[in-house]
């Protein structure tokens, strides 16, 4: 096949490849090579807001697809959405203990609200004659403003389960930010219900839970492990903190998602009761659960390769693209009338695709930039190929090509999009597997955790093992799984009894 500059050689693509992405690589440096492709592949980019990040296009897109996906399924469990005010008053922070203790050196605080013009006619300065009677906190979670909120909103047992979720931005004042995964502002979605009874919230919370783990697996092709934390992990506030943790290519954990069983703490703090069915009043019981950005961290650091994004064909923003090859403007108008008809096909069965007959680049600088970009599927269509009535088809996971036949390509291109939306998982799945182990003595579990990956360890249960543990290695525990390995055993650290293994990682 001829483009409209040259013929396509391989070397011409790599060359044009190595031009586009100048990706340090993986192992090379790990590091690098995440923040290389970030903003080599047009996801996002720092702003000029010092720890906050600008979201481009092409990664808001797959963040929509993500929200999208979560929104449905929200819905589809009994929750809707409203929205709470992004400022919080100071003394609401203050009224949970273990929620403010947990944020406190998290917080933005406003102190003023109003600017004036410099005396000396430099510029603003902060009015000081506008100092607010009480500083309001910009969110970092919303527990306490929305359970002040939930005061008005509940009376009665019938008023209940009050199944909220919002989509909102936070601010924690992150020192050390990386796109995605640590920002001082993110996106994100909080559910916030209440319940009548303690059985009922923790139902809630472990549900959601298995919501994150379903979308995780079969939307973004991410093996996770369910669990507990342990009480120096748990959220501020919360009696358990459900969660699933997920394992990176470097062998680093990332927590991409946790749910939290509130017990009566924010009720009681707020004074949020019902009368029950008994005619008898009683706090209310509380769940909180959310997941951010951070799971694009996530999509990116558990698919992507050398060559750039690999995205699971259920979140990209395209799941096809379409290149034209050709000589002069005859064929590529037989090209265009032939593209209208397959784009039709493949609309006609759910999949999103994109023509680019651009005609200032190469096909090969096209090639590598949807390569680059994680386009789950390309097809490269040119005269020869309507005279044979064939296409060409690449997929990015495997970055193999074949010519299949134009007729039934619709049906060719579906079942492939479900076939590279398993291969990721299962990929992921067994590269999870290869660097998953027990470790049964301290001494190993120091050699082992250098290595990466999720350490399966036996534990005693106290906190200040655990943080021994972590101030020894930089080690935590990630989840106390609910579905792991419940044979008792003896802690790894002190000799003393414990009940179950425990996973240990190194993370993000």
């Amino acid at each position: 096949m001829v483009g409209p500059y040259l013929s396509i050689r391989k070397t011409d693509i790599s060359t044009m490849a190595k031009e586009l992405k100048e990706l340090t690589s993986r192992s090379e440096n790990y590091s690098q090579w995440y923040n290389d492709l970030v903003i080599k592949a047009d996801l996002a980019e720092n702003s000029a807001v010092r720890g906050c990040m600008v979201i481009k296009p092409y990664g808001y897109a797959i963040w929509e697809k993500m929200q999208a996906a979560l929104d449905q399924m929200f819905k589809e469990t009994g929750h809707v959405n409203a929205y709470f005010p992004l400022f919080i008053p100071k003394s609401y922070l203050s009224k949970e203990a273990d929620h403010v203790e947990g944020f406190a050196k998290e917080c933005a605080v406003v102190t003023h609200y109003r600017l004036k013009q410099n005396p000396d006619g430099n510029g603003l300065i902060v009015d000081p004659e506008a100092k607010l009677e009480e500083e309001l906190i910009v969110r970092p979670t919303s527990e306490t403003i929305i359970w002040s909120t939930y005061k008005n909103w509940i009376q009665s047992y019938r008023d209940l389960p009050l199944l909220v979720n919002q989509w909102a931005n936070v601010v924690r004042w992150e020192m050390r930010t990386r796109l995605f995964l640590r920002t001082a502002e993110f996106l994100w979605q909080e559910g916030h219900t209440a319940h009548a009874t303690e059985a009922e919230a923790v139902e809630e919370a472990v549900k959601m839970m298995n919501v994150y783990a379903d979308f995780a697996e079969n939307f973004m092709g991410v093996p996770v492990l369910k669990g507990v934390k342990s009480a120096n992990e748990r959220f501020a506030g919360a009696l358990e903190t459900y969660c699933i943790e997920a394992l990176m290519q470097d062998g680093k954990a990332l927590q991409a998602g946790t749910s939290h069983f509130l017990g009566q703490n924010f009720a009681k703090a707020f004074d949020v009761t019902f009368v029950d069915q008994n005619n008898k009043q009683e706090y209310v019981w509380a769940t909180s659960w959310g997941v951010s950005t951070r799971l694009m961290g996530a999509l990116i650091m558990t698919h992507s390769d050398d060559n750039g994004l690999v995205l699971p064909p259920k979140l990209a923003p395209y799941q096809v693209v379409i290149v034209p090859i050709y000589k002069n403007a005859e064929q590529l108008a037989a090209i265009n009338e032939k593209v209208t008809e397959i784009t039709r096909l493949l609309k006609a069965k759910g999949i999103s695709v994109k023509y680019d007959n651009n005609d200032t680049k190469k096909p090969g600088w096209k090639f590598a930039e949807y390569e680059l970009k994680g386009v789950p599927v390309r097809l490269a269509l040119g005269a020869r190929d309507l005279e044979n009535g064939t296409v060409e088809v690449a997929r990015r996971d495997t970055l193999t090509k074949e010519t299949v036949s134009l007729e039934g390509v619709e049906n060719y291109v579906a079942g492939l999009l479900e076939t590279i939306q398993a291969n990721i998982f299962r990929k992921a799945v067994d590269y999870r597997a290869s660097v998953t182990r027990e470790v049964n003595s301290y001494d190993e579990f120091k050699i082992e955790i250098e290595k990466g990956g999720f350490l399966l360890c036996h534990w005693d249960g106290t906190p200040e093992t655990e943080e021994k543990i972590k101030e020894d290695t930089k080690a935590t525990i990630r989840c106390i799984p609910l579905d792991g390995d419940r044979t008792p055993g003896t802690c790894m650290v002190t000799g003393k009894p414990s009940a179950q293994r425990v996973v240990f990682a190194r993370a993000y």
